[in-house]
């Protein structure tokens, strides 16, 4: 490891429900106006659920060309269009030392499943060729190592719900090893389909939605939850060593100070009732920063509005912060976003960083009734604070668990 090696966060570009760009998304995010409505982009009318988080307006040909735009998933399309964002106005990265992570929990499935179909309904020979390219979960980042010449690693990561958040860590883990000087980290996913809508679905971990008020689906610590509400979308992040940062003069949003990630080796879909695995990585997040978590202002919470992970969530809250969890402002912002699956971690990230710079606690909406009182959640508007550290949570399908702790310079 390279002593004294700081990653710092200069870049920020969004894909998401709630806008077509950064500043758009977190103007909805910190109002608390809801992107959750009633789906329209795929046939819901036999599905027990029928809201989501679609993203609307996009044009992808205003990222890609036209060939490419046929080639692509939409996945891989939002996640370029992020990345563009991120990387808007950065002076050129030594190619060498230059790296790409998409992160995804599910990778190409409209371009695999439109693949299946065509098979199955007119032979093989009509299968585009450039399925076996494009229909993996590297393609984006291959798609963005070319074209900005980044010849360190490019990969595709998969951690189904915590993918951002482990992409993100890793990254920090990189940089400080001195293996690159920067890595261009993107989360995006799109499973609003109707295989993974019914699955999803018949698993119980989908809030049905309101016929009246599709806003009102997604209910993170409300006693009245029933579900996640599945969303679209990508977000992404520029990740630098500080000295590569301050070389080409670059503004700063933050710093990535810890990281910590585990297993909880319990379930295929349900968390560990006892939190072991959520409170270890929060404590190794902690740890990795040297810090203890009186340091903490602010937690940027899974809070995925099912009940069994908002019970095990502030049950890891109680065991790290202890007679103190109630002086720790948690908001859940995928009460406005959705769950973003796969791109959650970085878009919580980017939501983390734009909190201490603007000294905004986002609010969690349809909080109507907190289940768990010992919590200070910030409720329906958005909260003025002074956030220095953040701690953010990542949780995910086959035990995944999170942390980063990202801090002001």
């Amino acid at each position: 490891m390279t002593a004294g090696v700081r990653a710092v966060v200069t870049g920020i570009g969004a894909v998401t429900p709630c806008g077509l760009d950064a500043k758009t998304t977190w103007d909805a995010i910190v109002s608390g106006r809801s992107a959750i409505r009633a789906l329209e982009g795929v046939d819901v009318s036999d599905l027990a659920v029928s809201v989501g988080g679609e993203v609307r307006g996009f044009d992808p040909l205003a990222h890609v060309s036209r060939s490419d735009s046929r080639r692509l998933d939409p996945h891989a399309l939002y996640a370029i269009a992020a990345a563009h964002e991120a990387m808007d106005g950065v002076t050129p990265i030594d190619p060498d030392r230059f790296g790409v992570t998409v992160a995804t929990g599910s990778g190409a499935l409209t371009l695999t499943q439109n693949a299946v179909r065509t098979l199955d309904d007119q032979g093989p020979r009509r299968i585009p060729p450039g399925v076996v390219v494009y229909g993996g979960p590297d393609a984006a980042a291959a798609y963005l190592s070319q074209h900005y010449d980044a010849r360190g690693a490019s990969v595709g990561l998969s951690a189904t719900c915590a993918s951002g958040t482990v992409a993100l860590g890793e990254a920090l883990r990189t940089i400080r090893h001195g293996y690159v000087d920067a890595v261009l980290v993107v989360g995006a996913d799109d499973c609003l389909n109707r295989v993974n809508l019914a699955v999803n679905s018949m698993l119980g971990a989908l809030a049905p939605g309101y016929d009246d008020d599709p806003s009102g689906a997604s209910r993170p610590f409300d006693r009245g939850r029933s579900g996640f509400v599945m969303s679209a979308g990508a977000v992404a992040l520029l990740v630098e060593s500080e000295d590569h940062a301050a070389r080409r003069d670059a503004s700063v949003l933050g710093e990535i100070v810890g990281y910590g990630v585990s297993s909880d080796a319990h379930h295929p879909t349900a968390p560990r009732p006892d939190s072991r695995g959520a409170i270890s990585a929060m404590r190794g997040a902690l740890d990795d920063a040297r810090l203890t978590s009186d340091a903490v202002d602010h937690v940027n919470a899974h809070g995925t509005g099912t009940p069994l992970n908002d019970a095990m969530e502030a049950r890891a809250l109680r065991e790290i912060f202890g007679d103190s969890v109630g002086s720790v402002p948690v908001t859940s912002t995928k009460s406005t976003t959705g769950h973003l699956l796969g791109a959650a971690g970085t878009l919580e990230a980017a939501v983390s960083l734009l909190s201490m710079r603007d000294g905004t606690i986002p609010p969690t909406i349809n909080l109507d009734d907190l289940e768990f009182p010992e919590l200070d959640v910030v409720a329906h508007e958005a909260r003025p604070a002074s956030v220095r550290t953040v701690l953010t949570n990542s949780f995910g399908f086959g035990g995944h668990n999170a942390s980063l702790v990202l801090r002001t310079l």
